[in-house]
């Protein structure tokens, strides 16, 4: 097709791809292995963070990771390579009950994928109309007990994007991750399902859902970046921990890795963050490198610094040593912090001492820091002041 004709990525009818399928099933195979291996039962119901960026990149692949976990695979067209149906698995085939599957969509894959949204909508509604053992489909039960299908796939209101809690987490002006949580709830305040992926205003169903949850799947599929790059991340991850905890529940997180989609990887959230930390953070040959990049460099270090801030004070799972860590590696060394009040020149000693303030603010007691918003380390005021 004529250069500027074909302004399309991929076609969301032929979504997932086989390929995607088969990826996408070995890596809900890895989550469920975690849990199992973490708890020795297997989770009951979960939510999912589906992106539209992840789902392009894949051919579909987080859409799958969902139908596995559920207990359903696409029909394709042999010709067309279109999804032309879902198959149901029985329990028996599947080794185990089917997890009850909520969806939080962003605000651009509801956007870019109706179809999927419908087609996600449709195996659901399918699952919910079987009639298995008890304790093999919790989505059916609960439909039969209410008497109509309860919503599964819930998202922002349309025109409006993000998990809720973006602007809180940039300028501060917050006191107790619960009132983050509140946000994000408030935020996802519509369920879609049908043929065209239509939106209903459904207030206070997704905290229900959130309630009762095992675990949140995040899925990271892009080598390219990580967990401290962007706001996303920390948003959406943030925002769920910090809605558990206003509900006062208590739900794993999961950041699945399918950088490599023949080895996914799950990881708690302390376990992939220090693991980002500890090889790209703190990295001298990360450092040097931003180092050559003046102004932007310096941005990348200090954004790095607000990521790490985010995560700890709203999942509370990120250890003291990698506070300590990337203290040490910006702030304690002369060099990286004599770069970083370089290039601000407008007001260097205000941009440092505030990345040092926010370093040494989520690593104290609350006790001890005039209301700090996390807990279990040590202050190191005296380092910053010098």
């Amino acid at each position: 097709m004529p250069t500027g004709r074909n302004l399309f990525a991929s076609d969301p009818r032929t979504l997932p791809t086989p390929t995607a399928f088969e990826l996408g099933k070995r890596a809900a195979d890895e989550v469920l292995r975690r849990y199992l291996q973490d708890h020795g039962d297997w989770p009951k119901s979960l939510v999912f963070d589906l992106w539209g960026s992840a789902s392009l990149r894949s051919g579909g692949e987080e859409v799958a990771q969902v139908l596995a976990l559920i207990g359903a695979r696409p029909v394709q067209d042999a010709t067309t390579g279109r999804i032309t149906g879902i198959d149901i698995l029985p329990p028996a085939k599947l080794g185990r009950p089917r997890v009850d599957v909520t969806l939080r969509i962003s605000g651009l894959f509801r956007d870019m994928f109706p179809a999927l949204i419908a087609l996600l909508d449709a195996a659901m509604r399918a699952i919910a109309a079987r009639d298995e053992a008890p304790g093999d489909n919790l989505l059916a039960e609960e439909t039969r007990r209410t008497g109509t299908m309860p919503p599964r796939i819930f998202g922002s209101a349309p025109g409006t994007y993000g998990s809720g809690i973006e602007e809180k987490l940039a300028d501060g002006t917050w006191s107790e991750r619960e009132e983050l949580g509140r946000l994000y709830l408030d935020a996802t305040s519509h369920a879609f399902s049908g043929a065209e992926g239509t939106a209903a205003a459904v207030p206070g169903r997704f905290a229900e859902q959130l309630a009762g949850a095992d675990l949140l799947v995040h899925t990271g599929d892009d080598p390219g970046r990580d967990l401290l790059d962007g706001s996303a991340d920390v948003a959406f991850i943030g925002g769920f921990t910090a809605a558990i905890a206003a509900l006062g529940g208590k739900a794993d997180v999961i950041a699945l890795d399918t950088t490599d989609p023949e080895r996914p990887k799950a990881r708690s959230i302390s376990e992939a963050v220090t693991r980002v930390v500890r090889a790209r953070a703190v990295n001298p040959r990360f450092i040097a490198g931003q180092m050559r990049h003046g102004p932007r460099g310096a941005a990348e270090l200090i954004e790095t610094v607000d990521r790490l801030i985010g995560f700890a004070e709203t999942t509370h799972a990120i250890p003291q040593t990698l506070i300590d860590a990337v203290y040490d590696a910006y702030l304690g060394d002369d060099t990286v912090r004599d770069f970083l009040i370089a290039e601000n020149p407008q007001a260097p000693a205000i941009w440092v001492n505030a990345s040092a303030q926010h370093l040494t603010a989520a690593s104290a007691p609350a006790p001890q820091c005039g209301g700090c918003r996390t807990g279990n380390a040590h202050p190191r005021s005296r380092e910053t002041a010098a």
